[in-house]
């Protein structure tokens, strides 16, 4: 296994421990589950860019890249959703999963006729603005948590975190809407 795939590895490895920093209730924890969260997803970038520069990119690597991305940011949405932040974060939550179980599944049916599927644009800037909005959630959820915070600044925090988060979850909708468009060929119910 190359280098960038133990990354890709390590932040599959990773994601049970962030999410566990987010839930369990100890000093500092929204922090532990900041560094973590950042952590794996500087990975996301090292590995994408080593596999680039040193020809390193392989069928395995196309497959649980995007994967372990999935995973890293589902466990922070279903972590939003126990925790119940943001408003509308279940629906935010249905939205991020529909679009990753139909991306999966296109995935795995063009796998199976000799297809990868490799993430594009609009796939990478749904990424990026996810884990963008969970760092912000996760920074702001922190901040609170060892500060005294007005009601004002608490309802800014609050306005911030729902507008990013929904920011996200429109990315996620058109990046599903251009793959199925761009693979549409893999969707033929007469088949």
């Amino acid at each position: 296994m190359n280098t960038p795939n133990k990354l890709t590895v390590a932040r599959i490895i990773a994601t049970p421990f962030f999410m566990a920093a987010m839930l369990i209730d100890f000093d500092h924890h929204f922090l532990v589950a900041l560094i973590l969260f950042a952590a794996a997803s500087v990975t996301d970038l090292i590995d994408g860019k080593m596999a680039r520069k040193h020809n390193l990119i392989t069928d395995f690597g196309k497959f649980l890249d995007p994967l372990a991305d999935k995973m890293l940011t589902t466990a922070a949405f279903l972590g939003f959703i126990e925790l119940k932040i943001g408003h509308g974060i279940t629906w935010i939550a249905f939205i991020v999963l529909l679009r990753e179980f139909l991306i999966t599944s296109l995935r795995l049916i063009s796998s199976g006729k000799g297809k990868v599927i490799a993430a594009n644009m609009w796939g990478k800037c749904k990424t990026v603005s996810q884990m963008f909005a969970i760092v912000f959630v996760l920074a702001a959820q922190y901040i609170m948590s060892v500060t005294e915070t007005s009601a004002q600044l608490q309802t800014v925090y609050s306005v911030a975190t729902d507008i990013v988060l929904w920011i996200s979850a429109v990315l996620t909708v058109i990046s599903g809407l251009v793959y199925v468009k761009q693979n549409k060929d893999f969707i033929d119910p007469t088949k």
